[in-house]
């Protein structure tokens, strides 16, 4: 029987089905934001912006989810093989990853709360997301793009180099790193 949380060598479903989920979301919203940015029919951008900003408030509320798991349970410990400079920079690029997906989205409610347009925002339109206690203003709402934009580049990157990682783990140290995060604890490990 495979477990729901994590044991000393391995993530259980909980982790594992989380991590998936945030990385796709993150991997897709990046790609949603491309794509909205460079349409040029005004309905289908302001429908792919609705879209964006839903899975952005999705994405904040799986990563809250996350920390609160991770936190209440065991990380499993790296493997023999990894080294004492990837030992000591793995969790530093984990607090990294953490705080891009918080940081990512708060970004682009700052952006809609600021907007002088007023547009409502209604995630998968199931309700009114309130804006933060922002001022409104056209130099805001330029900040907060600029800052949005160059948050999810450095983001996208950061997720590249943690792919790339993996897959070394995987293929070229043949350890498991990449595996742990892709099988699920039997509950007595």
């Amino acid at each position: 029987m495979q477990s729901l949380t994590n044991t000393p060598t391995r993530y259980g479903w909980a982790m594992i089905l989380l991590h998936w989920l945030i990385g796709i979301v993150f991997i897709g919203q990046f790609a949603l934001g491309v794509v909205m940015m460079r349409t040029t029919s005004q309905r289908a951008s302001f429908e792919l912006i609705q879209l964006h900003k839903s899975f952005g408030f999705l994405l904040l509320g799986l990563v809250i989810l996350r920390i609160a798991w991770r936190l209440g349970n065991a990380t499993p410990a790296l493997p023999p093989s990894v080294g004492t400079l990837e030992r000591k920079s793995a969790p530093l690029a984990h607090f990294a990853l953490y705080a891009f997906q918080i940081v990512l989205p708060l970004s682009g409610w700052a952006l809609i709360s600021v907007s002088t347009l007023e547009i409502p925002t209604m995630p998968f339109n199931l309700f009114v997301m309130p804006d933060l206690p922002l001022t409104e203003s056209d130099a805001a709402e330029g900040f907060w793009t600029s800052a949005h934009w160059y948050l999810a580049y450095a983001g996208i990157a950061l997720v590249a180099l943690h792919i790339a990682a993996a897959l070394r783990h995987h293929f070229l140290l043949r350890d498991t790193v990449l595996t742990r995060m892709i099988t699920p604890s039997s509950g007595r490990e």
